[in-house]
């Protein structure tokens, strides 16, 4: 843990107040320097609780001073923390050594109040910046990222070289107008994305602010700033619901007890509002213009991303008093420690009141900002194969290039034929595969975007459908995204009696009898009848209910708000505190007042019950448990009551016999549950603990334990063990469903969270993302590399548990075994990380994509969501409550969890098939006329001459096959219910069989095949002129084209039958207009029609025969089920 450095608060000259500094400084100096080490040390015990290390900063002007100090650090420290010596020594031995000196920049700050524009100056300026380009990189960074592709840049030099007239074969338009195309089409888009981004940046960039500036008459003034033009050291008045422009420490708000609740959702992910604390020196001050006259600084540490840390101080200094023989007094600051508590983010929303804060970090130095990553443009996998493809086909037109020339000895100006042949075999890496790829995923986007059963479904990433055919790991948010993140209480187990969430109008009426008894009660006190005595054992279950009620009621940090339309809402940290107290005034016992000193609560009858607070002890990580003392006003008697986790609950409650069991049964049913107890403490006992805490309170070292140890000592034993809540944090629809069926995929599932361990755990056994006796095994807490190194060990003999772990763990273990736990962990079935920053979710993501090569999924739902789903292969956003900030930066927008298994298992699945057949057929549609060409060459002379030329390829690439091969982007091998019921089909995909190697290479001997017996055919059945070679040949190419078209089609669609008899059409026809190519005399002949049907036969017939024969010897898997 790091102190806050020793810097001197000693000024050099003037002060801001005006008056010269002592001649004996040092003193000053040293006296400030302790005050600061006291707030320093004073801050280490507020962040105890985080354990994270951090580094130690030092302002540049205080280098050499600094310096110094740390040089003599043995000697000087210690004279300066005397008391403090055994901590300064273990501090000392476990290497925490200050990295100051090896920081080149230091970015921590000291801000006076109205600093000078020139410091204000030195700080990034206030900008919201989410673009990828500007007006110069975009042109240079968009051909960059078509050109490092080997394919699109093999395209490019063939259209170049048609521009030398000696490698001029055809029409120049064939090879640069389909690059053309694919490029104008893709800087158009990326350029309308850009612009969309610039639109909502300039929206953010121009919220108006009010600052407050000094007035030369009494009244204030505030003045309406753009967001953009906001500094370090502004102060910003925020209303309600304004959202937080920059970080800022919080000094005033409209609250008089100096709090206000922000929501966090967009930083965190957690919709639970924070409590904030005001600075106490400047919510004391009788009114906001009084800030302006304040002579004071704020230092603050330099910018890091943990949203959970704050180090600071705020320093208000007095002006100098003189005594009566006018000797100074020296000056003494007033040093308050800041902590994340008096801090608001960036980013987060100002839920209640308004509030007045400083700036101290602006642009790219907020949390919010450091905590996002710029988007990476991202790249399918099925494009990285193809281009590895591309790769291959480029080698086998330079063999057969350099193969002609050399069979035909080297002779002449080999080189030029060489080119000449690369250019004629151009065809074998069509450009049109680009062309028609691109448009296929128009067509999956669209049947997305149209499935009435996904409704509100975007694809804001068209490149990417088939990705979503290849999924094998998927990272999911909880709060928002898996559950809808509002809280039931579900059920109340008092031991003998348990009522569950159909039985609470019972609860209520007990409630009920119980108040108007203990009135009527208390108007006659009157000797017990007969008939009484009956009833004693019905009220005694009723009085152990309204017990419990009541202890509920006012065992929270709940605040009742009345809003403008009168309705109540309550305000908590924590929506289980809010469902219980909502439950509370469902069965008749209400909240309605509550202030930092006193609470009230309105009874079934209609009575008013006033509890004082005397003290709260709130939840913290490491306590798991909440505890208020309150006395009652009516009569006195002090209450201390206190609910929490039931693994510590269990040892300060009294002995008993069910709560273990009962705990156990409800976790099963993932509820969250809540052991409540209370023990009644006479004011001598209340006495006897106020003395000691109070005395632990103002300890300077060790305070924090200190503290903890005198609620242990005088409260936390033998309380009355009152009852068991569970409350539900209710699920998105058909969650368990989706991921039971996304398991059966073969898709491993990781959730990665912001919020505690037992929450996540509960989420996970309720959504049964773990099993039902699979054993949960957690990781919290880790502190060294041997407690990481045995935990690994453990899991690497269990892989069969679903691991629990807490950020602060999971960054130790990547910290220092990074290989070795992702290993491990990619082989469980599930893990849970809990406790997670932003950054930390990306980080698992892209991890896990670089060590398995898998393709992984993130889906979430808030702006916390935002870098996982960035940093994944393919990110899915939620629109949910929390805004549609994940929904914009993913590649896909889903309105809910569930739709995600139509989106893998039926669209992605289609995709990814479809994708790989297109892309197959059109590199064999390019390979067999190359075929046709090397043949041709290799009889006529190995001369570089084409042998189809002009609008025969322009139609052969286009009109006459176009259409029928694209239509394959419709088939599908199986109906959408089967798709879904049987999602061991997906599995299947995931092996990328679809399209592999072995695949390829089929295709190629086919191509080889085909294209050989075509073109030998052709000759065989030689006409006497030259013409009705090619007439034969490219007629048998295009019907033996149509003809395998027809072949891998699995299931018949409208289109195909049209495309595939228009086309037909068309080709006849067009042979009329193309007499150069055509004798239309010998067309129209019997002896043409027989040759042609025979060269066909030769070349589909035995593919036919072999397709028949593998569907009856090795079906496919999705034709078992047909």
């Amino acid at each position: 843990m790091s102190d806050i450095p020793l810097h001197s608060l000693g000024r050099k000259g003037k002060t801001q107040a005006g008056y010269v500094p002592l001649n004996d400084a040092q003193d000053t100096d040293m006296h400030t320097s302790v005050l600061r080490t006291a707030a320093a040390r004073n801050v280490n015990l507020t962040a105890k609780g985080k354990g994270k290390q951090r580094e130690r900063y030092i302002d540049a002007d205080d280098f050499d001073e600094e310096a110094t100090l740390l040089g003599n650090r043995d000697s000087t420290l210690e004279e300066i923390e005397e008391g403090n010596a055994g901590e300064q020594s273990k501090r000392r031995s476990s290497g925490q050594r200050p990295s100051s000196i090896h920081k080149t920049q230091d970015k921590s700050r000291t801000i006076p109040f109205r600093p000078a524009g020139k410091l204000q100056s030195r700080f990034p300026p206030n900008l919201v910046r989410n673009q990828k380009y500007n007006i110069f990189t975009f042109f240079p960074i968009v051909i960059y990222e078509q050109f490092k592709f080997f394919f699109n840049l093999y395209f490019l030099l063939v259209a170049l070289s048609q521009f030398v007239p000696a490698l001029k074969i055809g029409f120049i338009v064939t090879y640069v107008a389909p690059l053309a195309f694919v490029l104008f089409v893709t800087m158009g888009k990326e350029a309308y994305d850009d612009y969309k981004r610039n639109l909502r940046d300039r929206e953010a960039n121009s919220q108006k602010y009010l600052i407050l500036v000094p007035s030369s008459d009494s009244g204030l003034h505030t003045r309406s700033v753009p967001s953009s033009s906001l500094k370090v050291g502004d102060l910003v008045v925020l209303e309600k619901n304004q959202r937080v422009p920059a970080d800022m420490i919080l000094l005033r708000t409209s609250d008089a007890s100096g709090t206000c609740f922000i929501r966090t959702d967009q930083l965190d992910g957690e919709t639970d509002w924070k409590l904030r604390v005001a600075v106490p020196a400047t919510q004391k001050l009788v009114n906001d213009k009084e800030l302006l006259d304040l002579d004071a600084e704020v230092y603050a540490d330099a910018p890091i991303k943990d949203i959970h840390t704050f180090i600071g101080t705020f320093t208000i200094h007095t002006p100098r008093t003189h005594s009566v023989d006018d000797v100074p007094m020296v000056q003494v600051p007033t040093v308050e420690p800041l902590s994340a508590e008096n801090v608001l983010w960036s980013n987060t929303v100002l839920a209640a009141g308004s509030a007045v804060a400083f700036i101290v970090y602006t642009g790219s130095e907020t949390r919010a900002v450091m905590n996002t990553s710029h988007p990476e443009t991202k790249v399918g996998l099925l494009d990285l194969e193809i281009n590895r493809l591309a790769k291959i086909l480029c080698a086998v037109t330079f063999a057969l290039s350099f193969g002609l020339v050399a069979s035909n000895g080297f002779r002449g100006q080999w080189y030029i034929y060489v080119f000449r042949f690369l250019i004629l075999f151009s065809s074998i890496i069509p450009i049109s595969l680009r062309v028609n790829l691109d448009m296929g995923k128009t067509v999956y986007a669209q049947q997305i975007m149209n499935d009435s059963e996904i409704p509100g479904t975007i694809v804001r990433t068209s490149t990417l459908p088939e990705e979503l055919g290849r999924i094998e790991y998927l990272l999911s948010d909880k709060t928002g995204t898996l559950t809808q993140n509002e809280m039931e209480m579900k059920k109340l187990h008092m031991g003998t009696m348990s009522y569950g969430f159909d039985s609470m109008d019972e609860v209520a009426h007990q409630l009920a009898s119980a108040f108007g008894a203990d009135q009527a009660h208390a108007r006659s006190n009157s000797i017990a009848t007969g008939a009484q005595l009956a009833m004693r054992g019905r009220r005694d279950m009723s009085s152990r209910l309204r017990d419990v009620v009541l202890s509920l009621a006012l065992c929270h940090n709940v605040t009742p708000v009345t809003n403008e339309d009168g309705t109540l809402t309550y305000q908590a940290s924590s929506p289980d505190e809010v469902a219980i107290v909502k439950w509370t005034e469902s069965v008749g016992l209400t909240l309605v007042f509550r202030d930092r000193t006193r609470m009230e609560l309105q009874t079934p009858t209609g009575a008013r019950l006033t509890y004082d607070i005397l003290d709260i002890f709130p939840f913290t990580s490491e306590s798991k448990r909440m505890g208020i003392v309150v006395r009652d006003a009516h009569s006195g008697e002090v209450l201390f009551l206190q609910k929490g986790a039931d693994v510590v609950m269990a040892r300060i409650v009294q002995r008993n016999d069910w709560l273990e069991e009962e705990t156990g049964n409800m976790a099963r049913e993932g509820l969250r549950t809540l052991v409540v107890a209370r023990k009644r403490l006479t004011p001598q006992q209340y006495a006897a603990f106020k003395t000691a805490h109070h005395a632990a309170s103002i300890r300077l070292d060790g305070r924090g334990e200190a503290m903890i140890s005198v609620v242990a000592e005088h409260l936390e034993h033998d309380l009355e063990l009152l009852g068991l809540t569970g409350v539900e944090d209710k699920l998105q629809d058909e969650v368990k469903g989706t991921l039971e069926l996304l398991r059966n995929g073969g898709i491993k599932i990781w959730m990665l969270t912001g919020d505690k361990i037992e929450t996540a755990r509960c989420i996970a056994i309720s959504t049964k993302l773990v099993a039902r006796n699979q054993y949960i095994h957690e990781v919290a807490k880790l502190k060294t590399s041997d407690q990481a190194r045995d935990e690994l060990e453990f899991l690497q003999s269990k892989l069969d548990c679903c691991l629990v772990i807490d950020g602060e763990s999971l960054q130790l273990c990547l910290n220092l075994y990074k290989n070795e736990f992702i290993e491990i962990t990619t082989k469980l079935s599930a893990v849970v990380a809990c406790r997670c920053s932003p950054t930390q979710k990306a980080d698992v993501a892209r991890l896990i994509r670089h060590h398995t090569k898998k393709r992984v999924c993130c889906i979430g739902d808030g702006g916390n969501d935002v870098s996982m789903i960035q940093a994944a292969d393919v990110g899915v956003g939620i629109v949910g409550k929390e805004g549609k900030q994940a929904s914009l930066a993913a590649d896909f927008s889903v309105t809910q969890f569930s739709h995600l298994t139509k989106l893998l298992m039926w669209h992605g699945r289609n995709s990814y098939r479809r994708s790989a057949k297109l892309a197959q057929f059109v590199i064999h549609r390019g390979l067999i006329i190359s075929i046709m060409q090397a043949v041709f060459s290799a009889i006529f002379y190995f001369a570089p001459i084409a042998l189809y030329q002009g609008w025969l390829m322009v139609g052969y690439a286009t009109i006459y096959t176009m259409a029928p091969v694209f239509s394959l982007v419709l088939d599908c091998d199986v109906n959408e219910d089967l798709a879904l019921i049987y999602p061991e089909l997906y599995k299947e995909l995931t092996k990328g069989r679809a399209l592999s190697f072995k695949t390829f290479f089929q295709w190629l001997m086919i191509s080889l095949y085909q294209g050989a017996a075509i073109m030998i055919m052709s000759l065989l059945l030689f006409e006497t002129e030259f013409l009705n070679i090619v007439s034969i040949s490219f007629t048998a190419l295009v019907i033996n084209e149509l003809i395998m078209v027809a072949l891998e089609i699995t299931t018949w669609h409208i289109y195909m039958v049209i495309s595939e008899v228009v086309t037909l059409f068309f080709y006849v026809i067009s042979i009329a207009f193309l007499p150069e190519y055509f004798d239309l005399d010998f067309v129209v002949s019997t002896r043409f029609a027989w040759k042609v049907a025979v060269i066909v036969a030769v070349s589909a017939l035995p593919l036919y025969f072999i397709k028949l024969i593998r569907s009856r010897v090795a079906p496919a898997a999705s034709s078992k089920l047909l």
